[in-house]
């Protein structure tokens, strides 16, 4: 199936609903800061169909491995993120004088570092059974296994973690 159409045209559309997804999510969020509850709504639902075509198109493709497969698989992603792709893309904010995308970019670059070193440990302790906790920082996307003082990537506020 990798060299064939339906593969390519599986991944284009999982590539576009997890888009759809994410927008929607941005626009429900929107919706409910102005008040206009049953547009955020609407996009909330339309988020969760998007993602659930973008999981079965996914699904389809073949790309979900064994647990360690997905989880080398992530820490590649992720790697790539922060070696490759972010660097190059501060950059370029940094040349065309956006502030702003300098800084989001830096987050998640460093964000990213620390996932790579998360999935590495997951998949080092993959037969563990006792139960972690991860905690988010809402604004930068770090992850800790404990609720810091303060994000070590942007300083939010340890109590603004999300446990999950």
């Amino acid at each position: 199936m990798e060299n064939n159409k339906t593969l390519k045209n599986l991944m284009e559309a999982f590539a576009g609903e997890s888009q759809a997804n994410r927008k929607y999510t941005a626009y429900a969020k929107k919706a409910e800061a102005e008040g206009k509850a049953n547009a955020a709504k609407l996009f909330k639902v339309a988020s969760d169909a998007e993602t659930l075509h973008a999981l079965k198109e996914f699904e389809v493709a073949g790309k979900i491995g064994s647990t360690d497969a997905n989880l080398e698989d992530a820490v590649a992603g992720e790697t790539y993120e922060f070696e490759s792709m972010y660097p190059g893309f501060i950059e370029t904010a940094k040349e065309e004088g956006n502030k702003d995308a300098v800084r989001i970019f830096t987050y998640a670059m460093e964000a990213e570092k620390v996932h790579a070193k998360l999935y590495k440990e997951a998949l080092e302790n993959i037969d563990d059974t006792e139960e972690v906790f991860y905690y988010l920082c809402p604004v930068c996307g770090n992850i800790e296994k404990a609720t810091p003082e303060k994000c070590n990537i942007c300083g939010v506020p340890g109590s603004k973690f999300i446990r999950y």
